[in-house]
């Protein structure tokens, strides 16, 4: 490696950092143990495209600071959303993990693009007016430039590709924006990137009326222990049309059977079952949480694995931060040069 007169490495140049394949990448908030939305709705996703791109993930604990404000919260979560992401298949050799603040270039790419960022794009986001209704005695700064970060995150590593929900569009958009802004006013420098979305539906909570959520409480621990899977799935809300056990049900409506999509291709023959009275709600929420339980099972005691040796988790994270180092590095070269930063 080349270095400088100081004797510290040189910036390697961004033409060397063409990557070999399409490159990916997504952020994910520090919320500890993830749920069966967050696997269905974007870890399985990642797990694929680890094969498909050079997937770069990072957790994104900056992001975490607009709503979590206890330091030894914000530590536990992170290193729990990693452990989880390792269990759940992410493998160290085949993409990059890290976490976001580990990668200080993120915060000064998002102060470089929030001058190229009209405010009334932030006002106007979904997230911003969610957030001001749901913490409205803590309507902090961050939350309005939510997005600017995140536009960062995803174009530090020229990223084409990001893997989100379909709710997640208006998001990604605006990222899109932000990069084609600095684009128009410095000259080509970052791809604009596309969604690559997950074919999985918006994933209902137990109460089947709002999607899961760890703030709502309508949850399945997929990492928890076998008797609290069972608790959560048989508390799940299901056909609320079908009063008797012998009435015919509505499987279309009913949030366990639209669940068992993703655990068996025999799902048309449990709809059928409870079409024709054959089965009952019990015996389709005894059945998911039987799979759900089988499905994750590997994945529980990995889990365990990794929390009780924080300190190979933790090498796993600084590894991944430094294989984006010089990336990230060569991109906020080209910014500053770009943008007449000395």
């Amino acid at each position: 490696m080349k270095t400088d007169t100081a004797g510290s490495p040189a910036p390697t140049p961004a033409s060397a950092l063409q990557p070999s394949r399409t490159r990916c990448f997504s952020g994910i908030q520090p919320s500890g143990r993830p749920h069966l939305g967050n696997y269905l709705g974007a870890i399985s996703n990642y797990v694929a495209l680890q094969d498909r791109y050079e997937s770069i993930y990072c957790i994104v604990d900056l992001h975490a600071l607009t709503s979590v404000h206890e330091p030894d919260r914000l530590r536990r979560q992170t290193l729990e959303m990693a452990a989880a992401l390792l269990a759940l298949g992410l493998d160290p050799a085949r993409c990059t993990l890290f976490v976001q603040s580990h990668r200080p270039e993120v915060t000064e790419l998002m102060w470089l693009f929030a001058t190229v960022t009209p405010v009334s794009w932030l006002q106007r986001t979904p997230t911003y007016k969610e957030k001001r209704q749901n913490q409205p005695e803590d309507v902090n700064h961050g939350l309005l430039t939510y997005p600017v970060l995140q536009a960062a995150d995803i174009v530090l590593y020229k990223a084409s590709v990001v893997p989100v929900g379909r709710d997640q569009a208006a998001h990604l958009e605006l990222s899109r924006e932000i990069a084609r802004a600095f684009n128009n006013r410095y000259g080509p420098t970052f791809p604009e990137p596309q969604a690559a979305f997950t074919e999985a539906p918006v994933v209902m909570g137990t109460d089947g009326v709002r999607k899961m959520s760890k703030s709502i409480g309508n949850t399945i621990e997929i990492l928890a222990d076998e008797a609290t899977i069972r608790r959560q799935v048989m508390s799940m809300v299901t056909d609320t049309l079908r009063i008797r056990r012998t009435d015919p049900g509505h499987p279309e409506r009913c949030n366990v059977c639209q669940l068992h999509r993703s655990f068996g291709d025999d799902f048309e023959a449990i709809w059928d079952g409870e079409r024709t009275a054959r089965t009952g709600c019990v015996d389709t929420k005894r059945l998911l949480a039987d799979r759900i339980i089988a499905r994750f099972a590997e994945a529980r005691e990995r889990y365990a694995e990794l929390m009780a040796s924080p300190a190979t988790v933790d090498r796993i994270l600084d590894e991944g931060a430094e294989r984006a180092r010089p990336i990230a590095q060569a991109t906020i070269a080209e910014v500053r040069e770009r943008m007449g930063l000395r």
